[in-house]
Formats: structure tokens, sequence, C-alpha cells
């Protein structure tokens, strides 16, 4: 086998769902500068949007996730679409 292929900071993370705060621990390499002490021991902490705990397909239960207004940002470019689409038609009349 080759030598010192694999990444030195292979390491214990907690994963914390923003959602429902839900946090698991598995490895990684990802870097972090936040913390979390579970059970006496400090993990560096990886803050996600949504998980299989909090995720509608896993949990059957439909919620709408909208952090950063794409909902929002959507319907107002459908309207803008829509009244030019509309000017349009009317200038053909």
């Amino acid at each position: 086998m080759k030598k010192d292929i694999h990444p030195k900071n292979y390491r214990l993370v907690a994963f914390k769902d923003l959602s429902n705060d839900f946090v698991f621990l598995t490895r990684s390499t990802v870097a972090s500068n936040d913390t979390i002490e579970i059970e006496g021991k400090e993990y560096p902490l990886i803050k996600l949007e949504i998980t299989n705990t909090s995720h509608p397909f896993y949990t059957g239960k439909m919620k709408l996730v909208d952090t950063a207004g794409r909902v929002d940002k959507f319907n107002s470019k459908v309207r803008k679409h829509q009244a030019i689409k509309e000017s349009n038609q009317a200038k053909e009349v």
C-alpha cells in the first residue's frame, strides 16, 4: 500500500441539524471553527440546514424550508415574466 495518502485530519466531527437540533458524530476531514461539547468531549461542529431527521422525504411531513428567501425570489421572477408576456400580448393586439 502507498504511504501517506490518507488525510492527517481525519477525526470525529459533530454535525448539527439547525431545524431540529439533532446532533450526530461521524468521522470527517471537514474544517470548522465552531465546537460543541458532547459527553464531556469537545468536537468540531458543522451546522446543517437539513438532514434525514428533518427532510420531508424521510419524515413524511411536508415542511417548507426557505432560509434564503428562495421561494420569494422565484415567485417574483415568475410575476415579472408574466407581466412581460402580458405586455407583449397587449402590443400585438
